[in-house]
């Protein structure tokens, strides 16, 4: 993990947080989103806390981890919901793992009990990070949502549910 720093993501890293997010959206295999948000609905809807990014030592962002609250219903306040984006350029460094590390012990730190995520099956490298980490496949939920852009676009997708309890 050397040649990168793991720090709070801010506005100020949204250019290059934004590009990656469109890169992993390119894909076809990142989420069903597609295209990414605005700064302001990005702000908006990840938990400050819980957002970090890794930048290389020219200050160049490599990849980022984002969490937001899976519900507003109280008995749910510790339980959210990551995602984690590497650069293309940039995978194989570690930084998925020191991102999803930072994520995970802020969590912690913050009261958060379970952490989740919903990975395609295609995405090979998300599920050994999330494996690697301690997640566990807590089910398939098959046929969760329809793509609307891509070549996979208008076919339904699963979604594994993985998580990790703190």
């Amino acid at each position: 993990m050397t040649g990168f720093t793991v720090r709070p993501l801010t506005s100020e890293h949204w250019p290059e947080v934004e590009r990656i997010f469109a890169a992993g959206i390119a894909t076809g295999h990142a989420t069903f989103e597609a295209a990414p948000p605005t700064w302001a609905a990005f702000d908006a809807g990840k938990v400050r806390e819980h957002r970090f990014v890794a930048v290389d030592d020219d200050g160049r962002v490599l990849g980022w981890a984002a969490a937001s609250a899976v519900s507003d219903r109280c008995a749910y306040a510790g339980v959210v919901e990551h995602s984690v984006y590497v650069d293309p350029a940039a995978r194989g460094r570690g930084v998925g793992s020191a991102l999803l590390d930072a994520l995970l012990d802020s969590a912690a730190a913050g009261g958060i009990w379970t952490v989740q995520a919903g990975i395609f099956p295609e995405n090979t490298a998300s599920i050994a990070l999330h494996t690697a980490a301690g997640f566990r496949l807590v089910g398939t939920r098959e046929r969760l949502g329809r793509m609307t852009y891509g070549p996979l676009a208008d076919q339904w997708r699963d979604v594994l549910l993985m998580e990790k309890r703190l």
